[in-house]
């Protein structure tokens, strides 16, 4: 008999759950949260286990890679359809979410959620580190120039080189201002460097990867933009059409229909986020700075001059994520203008 398993990871100790084709639990345990512990788990069970299931978190992507290496099939479930699937219970455990996993399964009640590739995870990891360390950078800087304005000292503009010179012209002479922000100074310095260097590396990725410069032939699209959106698509076979990327990435609008009610709201802004912004400034740029006009161009302008700006960069972001992709696919560069047509 075929049977179904439902794994709920934490942080030290998963909750396992096997159901048979009827839905009887057959077995229920708690393994540590390491691929060798599930997989010796799995194989002295001695049971078909056709199917095993994991919620999509930060340890299912490599718990899933370990138990796909040991010979297992197994899916990653889209979290916002187990919580719904599971929001009935009135008593939420481990145990009873494991369970209620492993029914999904056997039911067929779930949308499977794409694994990453490594080199897909390496880029992810590499923008996520970049930008915590330029946000953290960006906070220094303006917690200086609040500290020295309620002293009356006054920063102004000045550039990002030149940011420091100035800040010690500013407290020279003061001995409390001088520890305070001299510390601050330090900590700057060293968040400048190392993401001077991620950024660097950023780059050297993005120029030496083909589909990635490609993707940049885009105007607006830079290097980050490039290889923000190719690590997410990471496989753009797995969507089958290039307009459903705009809804995967949460660009198309909401709406909620109920007898006489009908109507529309923003964006649904599920899915990642980090894509969704960097379409967005994507856009931006290619509205608001770009020279050269295309036929993209155009249309957003147009869409522009009836909905607002605002609403046309969004209508651009969405339709960027669909050209992007279909450049990929067709392994082609940006086309200016309409192709014309045979005769």
């Amino acid at each position: 008999m075929e049977h179904y398993a439902g794994i709920d990871v934490s942080l030290k100790e998963s909750s396992v759950c096997v159901v048979d084709a009827k839905g009887k639990v057959v077995r229920e345990v708690k393994v540590a949260s390491e691929p060798e512990a599930l997989v010796e788990c799995f194989d002295e069970l001695e049971l078909l286990v056709v199917r095993i299931g994991l919620e999509a978190g930060p340890l299912s992507q490599w718990l899933h890679a370990a138990l796909v290496a040991a010979g297992h099939e197994v899916v990653l479930l889209e979290t916002r359809h187990v919580k719904a699937a599971l929001s009935a219970m009135t008593v939420k455990t481990d145990r009873k979410d494991a369970r209620g996993i492993a029914q999904l399964l056997r039911m067929g009640w779930y949308r499977p959620v794409h694994a990453k590739s490594a080199a897909s995870q390496d880029s992810r990891a590499l923008l996520v580190g970049r930008k915590l360390l330029q946000s953290k950078l960006l906070d220094v800087e303006l917690s200086i120039r609040g500290i020295l304005r309620g002293y009356g000292l006054k920063v102004g503009e000045v550039s990002r080189g030149r940011f420091e010179a100035r800040i010690r012209e500013l407290i020279a002479g003061h001995v409390t201002l001088s520890m305070v922000i001299g510390g601050m100074l330090a900590a700057r310095a060293t968040l400048w460097s190392e993401f001077t260097k991620l950024h660097r590396e950023m780059l050297k990725i993005a120029r030496g990867d083909k589909i990635c410069r490609r993707l940049m032939s885009t105007p607006g699209v830079g290097a980050l933009v490039a290889l923000t959106y190719r690590s997410a698509v990471d496989d753009p076979a797995r969507f089958g059409k290039s307009s459903t990327v705009g809804a995967y990435f949460g660009l198309t609008p909401k709406k909620y229909q109920s007898g006489e009610t009908d109507r529309d709201g923003g964006v649904t802004k599920v899915g990642d986020a980090m894509v969704r912004t960097a379409l967005f400034e994507a856009a931006h740029i290619m509205l608001t700075r770009a020279t050269r006009f295309s036929s993209l161009k155009r249309w957003a302008l147009d869409v522009a001059q009836c909905r607002g700006m605002k609403r046309a960069k969004v209508a651009l972001a969405r339709k960027l994520g669909v050209v992007l992709h279909r450049m990929w696919v067709d392994a082609t560069d940006f086309r200016w203008g309409a192709v014309p047509m045979a005769a």
